[in-house]
């Protein structure tokens, strides 16, 4: 069986990346990232997410991107703003060049793992501003992963960065979720953490936006939001 490598933040994207790829008939190894955002909700997301899906392995790394900030999500001297849908500036919740290192991790772990495949659920539709969500910037990390890993330069086995929602909404990203058995109530997507999420923030403004248009019900916590 061939292995996938899924990047697994505890999110509503990250969450349908991860039941696709096993859908596709991969051994699916997920990995996730403590990299010192302002909380560890999402974390708890992502374990009961691989434990739901049942994944054959589950690591965390951990790395401080913190340690320099310049973002509201590892920067606890700056606030998540409020959201907006309709957003076209580059939000304080960046976190600099974030994917680059994601998937260079990722591609390490693929290829300890000899695994031919690495799944990633950021979309250009619905992207909020970030800059590493974009299918060029995909396109040019899956270019380099190939150019730097034996597995590809020297044994020919090349390396797939998988990005099945780049072209779509959350909304059909969501309904394709529902075809594919996601639990939606293990997911968490709000920024600012805490017991409830918070309901202003672009990350939950985005995803009540999406299952209203996805004309699903969301049964996590969201739901008292809508």
């Amino acid at each position: 069986m061939s292995k996938a490598v899924v990047l697994l933040s505890g999110g509503l994207d990250s969450t349908t990346a991860l039941y696709l790829a096993k859908a596709d008939g991969h051994e699916v190894h997920a990995i996730s990232f403590d990299y010192g955002q302002r909380h560890k909700r999402e974390l708890q997301s992502a374990h009961a997410v691989a434990e739901a899906v049942g994944v054959a392995s589950h690591k965390v790394v951990s790395l401080n991107l913190g340690a320099w900030g310049g973002s509201s999500l590892t920067d606890m001297n700056m606030s998540v703003e409020d959201g907006d849908v309709d957003r076209t500036d580059i939000p304080l919740t960046y976190v600099p060049a974030r994917n680059m290192v994601f998937l260079s991790v990722a591609a390490s772990m693929a290829e300890a793992l000899d695994a031919q495949h690495i799944y990633i659920g950021v979309s250009q539709v619905d992207y909020s501003g970030y800059v590493d969500c974009r299918k060029v910037f995909i396109d040019a990390m899956e270019n380099a992963i190939n150019l730097g890993t034996v597995m590809s330069a020297e044994q020919g086995r090349h390396i797939t960065v998988h990005a099945p929602f780049i072209n779509m909404t959350k909304a059909d990203e969501i309904r394709l979720g529902e075809k594919l058995g996601v639990d939606f109530s293990l997911t968490w997507s709000c920024y600012r953490g805490g017991e409830q999420p918070c309901g202003t923030c672009d990350s939950c403004l985005l995803r009540a936006k999406a299952f209203k248009e996805a004309g699903v019900v969301d049964t996590s916590l969201y739901k008292r939001l809508y």
